[in-house]
């Protein structure tokens, strides 16, 4: 039965990436490349990893963590108005989170597989904290709380509590809650001084 909280909440996660092409068509969002292309690939590892090590339900969040970012990355080509600038810092976020998936075809461990990808997808963040800690603007948050409503439904389907269940779910929380306040922090500190939480 619980199952169909992890299915609302792929659900959820998907519609929040089409809310996000939708803002990039009208010239809101602005993705940066690197970030949304990485984060699509080491979800596609922890994917993989999970489900080689026995983990069913529990590992749809993870899969939908990379299936919507891929969708974003995609449509960041069709509109022209979703142009983001590459720095060199992004780039070096990219090489280290490309780094972690090589380390990662080099175990065939599920455990440490899954640690390259979390440190993969977490330098893959790096940039994309950065630009809405400084620019919220270019960023729509709707991907980042169905990312997190999913990856804590999936933890109410966790059947046995092993690292492979559980630490890429753990690490899409925490980089969610990262990534929602860096988009509201200006929201939040008006609502905190004016005293209106």
């Amino acid at each position: 039965m619980l199952q169909y909280l992890v299915i609302l909440g792929a659900l959820l996660s998907l519609l929040a990436s089409f809310s996000y092409i939708h803002s990039m068509f009208k010239g809101e969002a602005k993705p940066n490349r690197i970030s949304w292309l990485m984060w699509a690939i080491a979800p596609f590892i922890a994917t993989w990893a999970g489900f080689s090590s026995g983990v069913r339900w529990a590992i749809l969040p993870v899969f939908m963590s990379g299936f919507s970012p891929f969708l974003i990355f995609l449509f960041s080509f069709i509109s022209k108005k979703a142009y983001w600038k590459l720095e060199a810092f992004d780039y070096m976020c990219a090489l280290f989170s490309g780094f972690a998936l090589v380390l990662w075809t080099l175990t065939k461990n599920a455990d440490i597989a899954i640690i390259f990808a979390i440190l993969s997808d977490g330098a893959a963040a790096i940039p994309t904290i950065s630009k809405s800690w400084t620019n919220p603007e270019t960023e729509n948050m709707f991907p980042f709380v169905g990312g997190l409503f999913s990856a804590i439904a999936a933890f109410f389907v966790i059947q046995e509590w092993k690292f492979s269940a559980y630490a890429f779910l753990t690490y899409l929380v925490i980089v969610n809650i990262i990534l929602l306040i860096s988009i509201n922090r200006r929201k939040l500190f008006v609502k905190i001084s004016t005293g209106n939480l």
